[in-house]
């Protein structure tokens, strides 16, 4: 994570694709944000423009690879700076099943001389930023101590960014889903790691929901990152720019947003984008509001259209505080 990057949005499988990651652009210019993970093998034998394709408004954005093999994850490093990402990043913290079993993910927390293998191998053949995702722990890892010695095997192979998930991670007995949830959160640790490894770049990840309590993180750490609660309230986005960055540009009503939504949703659908493939990451644009239930009523009907999204703008039903 570059030092810049004091906010960004997680890396969440099935909803951070290109769509999302447009929407979430228009509220905020400064927010890192990660794509879905994709796995070194697929972008090495399958369709890279579906895979790894992005609108250029999406900057700064990053590529979250999943692998253990080192040649193969510099082959798909090396593809992903021809693409034009800002920064790599390999997955050390998913606990799916399906990760496990092509051995990586949160796993390779207990191989930490693989991750640095990986590491070694993908910084001799690109020079944008590497930098590793990980938990605090998996299984029997109980100590503060393992977490620093994977720290510092990674570091000392050339990685120099970490974004902490602040849970262990269970891989038998809990499923993806309790992962997130279950394990209890320890913020100490990771900011331990940052006093300890003053050098490195320290991000922190897991149960934060508020710009506030991102900036209380801050106070110890370089950088903060949300996920679930950006995409239920995608509008606190619109808030990051001023109170993370103190860039004090004019906040961008709910009203302009979906403008420009839908604007970018007609220039897809000339490509055949489905339409619900877009609106699907827009339900929780109002969240809070008045109108909310009857905003993804709009959504959720068996019909949806452009047209539908221009009535809801036209009808006034948007007129509440903003």
């Amino acid at each position: 994570m570059n030092s810049q990057a004091r906010f960004s949005v997680a890396p969440m499988m099935d909803w951070t694709d290109r769509h999302c990651r447009y929407f979430y652009r228009l509220m905020s210019k400064n927010a890192q944000l990660w794509t879905e993970m994709v796995t070194a093998k697929a972008i090495i034998h399958g369709d890279k423009n579906r895979l790894l394709d992005y609108n250029a408004q999406e900057h700064p954005l990053v590529l979250q690879l999943g692998g253990s093999n080192p040649k193969e994850m510099a082959i798909a490093a090396k593809v992903g700076q021809e693409w034009g990402y800002d920064e790599v990043n390999i997955n050390v913290g998913c606990p799916s099943d399906r990760v496990q079993s092509g051995s990586f993910g949160a796993c390779l927390m207990q191989t930490p001389e693989t991750v640095a293998k990986c590491i070694e191998s993908m910084g001799e053949v690109i020079d944008i930023p590497l930098s590793v995702k990980s938990r605090i722990g998996v299984d029997d890892m109980e100590s503060y101590d393992e977490l620093s010695h994977f720290i510092e095997t990674v570091h000392k192979a050339g990685c120099n960014n970490f974004v902490i998930h602040a849970r262990k991670a269970w891989l038998q007995g809990l499923s993806p889903k309790e992962n997130r949830t279950v394990p209890p959160l320890n913020y100490d640790w990771v900011y331990q790691l940052k006093q300890d490894f003053p050098q490195l770049t320290i991000g922190i990840n897991g149960g934060i929901t508020s710009l506030n309590q991102v900036n209380e993180h801050l106070r110890h750490v370089d950088s903060a990152m949300l996920g679930r609660a950006v995409y239920h309230q995608p509008y606190l986005l619109a808030q990051v720019d001023q109170e993370i960055y103190q860039d004090h540009h004019s906040t961008t009503s709910r009203e302009q947003i979906l403008l420009k939504f839908i604007e970018y949703m007609k220039q897809q659908q000339t490509n055949l984008v489905p339409i619900r493939s877009m609106t699907r990451h827009i339900l929780g644009l109002y969240h809070a509001q008045p109108n909310a239930k009857k905003f993804k009523r709009l959504l959720s009907g068996k019909v949806v259209s452009i047209e539908h999204l221009y009535q809801w703008l036209d009808e006034g039903e948007t007129h509440v505080e903003f």
